[in-house]
């Protein structure tokens, strides 16, 4: 059996309760603010601290998942023609001015009104920025449960495959939850942890508030190893016991 580190309990004020898992979580991704913008690989800055990067299809709810995790709306821009928006954008996480990890929104893929030539040039940008980042600690994959994966999907995982079985940590989100009842929601998990391949795999709705906590906690595990966890705990006890 696997036991996950769960984020440290915030010491608890006079009369307060602990903060939850989920309230640290939330708290940390709510920190995330505008880094940088490269629109090929080699601008992008070198960074030493945990980068998650969102991927998926223009139309799988990408932005919309990054705003609501935020929980800023305009954070992760949504264009009004998907697909037109081909940036690497970085936005940083941490609290108090220093930063402890990075997310990085990268482009839609698949929207056919994109010229043929831009498709070609961003799946090879994006391909090696998924094989050659060096400090990616995570990848989410956006995913419509109503179409499941599309071969651009499949093309990415078979990419990443290699980085996964080495310890990439990956996560399928399939958004728009709440288009499903509970059984074809039950189906769709089923099914896409078959294909996830190694992945973990979420239910996700901005509408209903579907699996917004559990994305949340997961992305600071990926983002906070083992051994600061309980460095944090060791401190916390510490400090209640002063």
């Amino acid at each position: 059996m696997t036991i996950h580190p769960k984020p440290p309990a915030a010491s608890a004020k006079s009369g307060a309760p602990p903060a939850t898992a989920s309230t640290i979580a939330l708290g940390w991704l709510h920190t995330a603010k505008f880094l940088t913008t490269a629109p090929e690989l080699h601008f992008l800055p070198a960074l030493d601290v945990p980068e998650i990067a969102f991927v998926g299809r223009s139309n799988a709810g990408k932005s919309t998942c990054i705003n609501t995790l935020t929980q800023q709306k305009h954070l992760a821009f949504a264009s009004k023609k998907p697909g037109r928006t081909q940036h690497i954008n970085l936005f940083s996480l941490g609290k108090q001015g220093v930063t402890d990890a990075v997310l990085a929104d990268l482009p839609g893929y698949g929207y056919a009104a994109v010229p043929k030539q831009d498709k070609i040039r961003w799946q090879q940008v994006m391909a090696n920025y998924l094989v050659t980042r060096e400090n990616l600690k995570g990848i989410v994959l956006l995913c419509d449960p109503r179409h499941g994966l599309t071969e651009l999907d499949e093309i990415l995982l078979d990419v990443i495959r290699p980085r996964v079985a080495e310890g990439l940590k990956f996560l399928v989100v399939l958004t728009k939850a709440d288009k499903l009842n509970r059984s074809e929601q039950t189906k769709a998990v089923s099914i896409m942890n078959l294909q996830a391949g190694g992945g973990e795999v979420r239910l996700f709705s901005a509408t209903k508030r579907i699996g917004i906590e559990s994305v949340a906690e997961l992305l600071w595990l990926w983002a906070h190893p083992v051994a600061d966890v309980v460095e944090s705990d060791v401190m916390l006890a510490s400090d209640m016991k002063s």
